[in-house]
């Protein structure tokens, strides 16, 4: 048997070379998520159930990077999480939340509470706009059965636009009528959408967020090997997932070649196959239909792989081995777990990993899921 040197990340050192960079403002660090879709940073959280639910994957993506929803979640739970990233920043809210004119102020209410927003659009049965009912209306309305329709602004009153729209013309709108919020109606008054003087303000502070094509923050999300997990795959990406992960802990094995081959046979979308740590393993993932193969067995913080299995590759060594035999096929590799400083960011990333995965280093933020203790 011929046992090869591996190194981990702290075995090594960057050598320093020549700059000719004259500010770190200068610097870009877009990287490839997938063949289809860039980061402007190259941070992955972990999709872990104390890293990433909805709080984290909102504020990576709006600094640029990508949150990956846990699978630890009922399919309806998961997809609630997927939903609120989706809402969080757009150019135009295609699916505004509504209610009929008959709802009692309660049930409003409850609307508005349980999805943060400040305004609901009230339509009829045809899905024409009728007026809005925001939290100005109703604030000190002690009657909670009565009717939004009583006490809504009214259609008459609301100044609209047009589809087609563009950012600069709505925002100039919303400026000088002093409005929070602009109901998109076409010529018949049927709704269309809606844009927010809040949507705008993100936009112009975060430029570098990941944005899918239709502006709204990026999203991936985790599902496991067993058939059932083909139904949660199709609930997810129904509301607007734009990357699936198949989150299994050895991930050179038949169970997850045969689940990234059903995938990709029933829908057409990216996937993040792993963990494996071997040119072998990532081989037979890209072969089997991965988008993105993800590298990292026993190196985790928390992960006992090692100490059960005595299994493992040595991060670094595995992220240039899987990174060599991922570049022959054009595909991108992820390093994750072991990332236990920035500097061994910069150290994955010079061994060939397009993005790094993060687990430890963001389980202690207000943005995780958890209590504060």
């Amino acid at each position: 048997m011929q046992i090869k040197e591996a190194l981990t990340f702290d075995d090594v050192l960057l050598v320093p070379k020549k700059s000719i960079i004259n500010s770190r403002k200068d610097i870009s660090l877009k990287t490839r998520l997938s063949k289809n879709i860039s980061l402007n940073i190259p941070i992955i959280s972990a999709n872990m159930d104390t890293v990433t639910e909805s709080a984290m994957a909102i504020s990576l993506a709006k600094m640029g990077g990508l949150g990956i929803i846990h699978r630890f979640l009922s399919i309806q739970d998961q997809v609630n999480e997927v939903l609120k990233v989706k809402r969080a920043e757009n150019i135009v809210i295609e699916k505004p939340f509504t209610l009929p004119g008959n709802t009692k102020l309660n049930e409003a209410k409850e609307l508005m509470h349980g999805n943060n927003v400040s305004g609901i659009l009230i339509v009829d049965n045809e899905n024409k706009l009728q007026g809005i009912l925001t939290a100005r209306d109703i604030l000190f309305e002690d009657d909670l059965e009565k009717n939004i329709f009583e006490l809504m602004t009214q259609r008459k009153n609301l100044i609209t636009a047009s589809p087609g729209i563009k950012l600069e013309e709505a925002q100039e709108i919303l400026h000088s009528n002093k409005l929070e919020k602009l109901p998109i109606v076409d010529e018949n008054n049927y709704l269309q959408g809606l844009i927010t003087s809040s949507d705008i303000y993100k936009i112009k502070k975060y430029p570098h967020s990941t944005k899918d094509s239709k502006g709204r923050l990026r999203v991936g999300a985790a599902i496991g090997v067993k058939d059932e997990d083909i139904k949660r795959a199709q609930s997810l990406l129904e509301s607007g997932v734009d990357i699936l992960v198949l989150d299994i802990a050895h991930g050179h094995s038949d169970v997850s070649l045969n689940m990234i081959k059903k995938i990709k046979k029933e829908f057409n979308c990216e996937v993040i196959a792993g963990n494996v740590a071997t040119k072998e393993g990532a081989e037979d993932l890209i072969s089997a239909g991965a988008d993105v193969v993800k590298i990292g067995v026993g190196s985790g913080s928390i992960c006992i792989t090692r100490l059960v299995a005595g299994a493992g590759v040595p991060q670094l060594t595995a992220v240039l081995d899987c990174a060599e035999a991922a570049e022959k096929y054009n595909v991108p590799v992820i390093s994750d777990w072991g990332i236990r400083t920035s500097g061994d960011i910069t150290k994955a990333l010079a061994a060939g990993a397009s993005s790094v995965m993060i687990g430890s280093l963001l389980a202690g933020t207000d943005e995780s899921p958890g209590f504060v203790i």
